[in-house]
């Protein structure tokens, strides 16, 4: 079977691509990939807020897959909206290889003495996500979150240049690269960047991060069909949970909400926080149904609404 692949054009994005296009392959499939520049790619503003509504980094892909000029999609999942088209669906979701973000910092900066952020007082620390920003104003109030933009390894090239001294990534993403072609140019200098992984139940990620979803027409059952030995149960099961309770917020890029779902000895466990009006608040909730989790989530994090105090647990 011969699949058309859409896919955003930066470089992390057909790396993704090609590594479902490879899955694919060796099923016996034919794959061409056909990448499309999206509004949230042209965009310069320099935070994900100000970039415009949900949906911004795959309205153009999914303009191209229900005209069919493509017969799949592969995404960023936490860059789809959870209010979708009832004419495309998710077909599969791959395992998550890591929700986790991470902290890159130029080695001169590293200061082991400040603990989970191992950063000196006032150090500037780049990133344009708003959750990211509220999550190192409330751990660490003395850094500077700056705005920061561009593809991963352009951003990168601003640590080394010394415009921060550390910027925040996801794991998934700087991992995927690192893993990608053989031509590719290297992503880290490991000699001038120290890397630390921030446990996803301190510094809770985006919904979804670190995830891919396949998504094509509802109505293309051969599609479906080849896609399906690439879904993961579980993963797709966590990635819906954290979805839910996005959903449930109301929220996009302009949220400053984190989520993280996975399965622990036959139970879900499910890490939250929300900023709002300059408050956070962290959940954590417990179940044997993550779908559950995440509606007692939402009750915990929204008090006024359904009559309930919020308490840690």
């Amino acid at each position: 079977m011969r699949l058309r692949i859409g896919t955003r054009n930066s470089h992390l994005a057909r790396v993704q691509a090609e590594s479902i296009a490879k899955q694919l392959a060796a099923a016996g499939h034919t794959t061409e990939l056909v990448p499309i520049t999206t509004a949230g790619d042209r965009s310069r503003a320099p935070v994900f807020a100000s970039i415009g509504p949900q949906g911004v980094f795959v309205r153009e892909i999914n303009q191209a897959l229900a005209a069919g000029a493509i017969d799949l999609a592969v995404h960023s999942y936490k860059d789809v909206p959870t209010c979708g088209s009832d004419e495309l669906a998710i077909a599969a979701v791959p395992p998550r290889i890591n929700a986790a973000d991470c902290l890159l910092i130029r080695t001169e900066r590293v200061d082991r003495g400040n603990g989970f952020l191992p950063l000196p007082e006032g150090a500037r620390v780049g990133t344009s996500s708003v959750r990211r920003q509220a999550w190192l104003n409330h751990l660490r109030a003395d850094l500077r979150p700056e705005p920061l933009r561009g593809n991963v390894p352009t951003r990168i090239q601003r640590l080394q240049e010394g415009s921060y001294d550390a910027i925040v990534l996801a794991a998934a993403g700087l991992a995927r690269l690192q893993t990608g072609r053989p031509d590719d140019p290297p992503v880290l200098r490991s000699a001038r960047i120290t890397v630390e992984r921030l446990d996803p139940e301190q510094f809770v990620p985006a919904p979804a991060q670190g995830a891919l979803a396949l998504q094509c027409r509802r109505d293309r059952v051969d599609v479906h069909e080849a896609l399906a030995p690439l879904d993961h149960l579980a993963t797709r099961n966590a990635i819906d949970a954290e979805r839910l309770l996005l959903s449930r917020l109301e929220g996009g890029c302009e949220l400053a909400f984190g989520a993280y779902c996975d399965s622990s000895e036959s139970k879900w466990v499910m890490h939250a926080m929300l900023e709002r009006e300059g408050r956070i608040s962290v959940e954590t909730g417990h179940g044997t149904e993550p779908s559950a989790v995440a509606d007692d989530l939402w009750r915990l994090l929204n008090p006024t609404r359904s009559g309930t105090q919020s308490t840690s647990r």
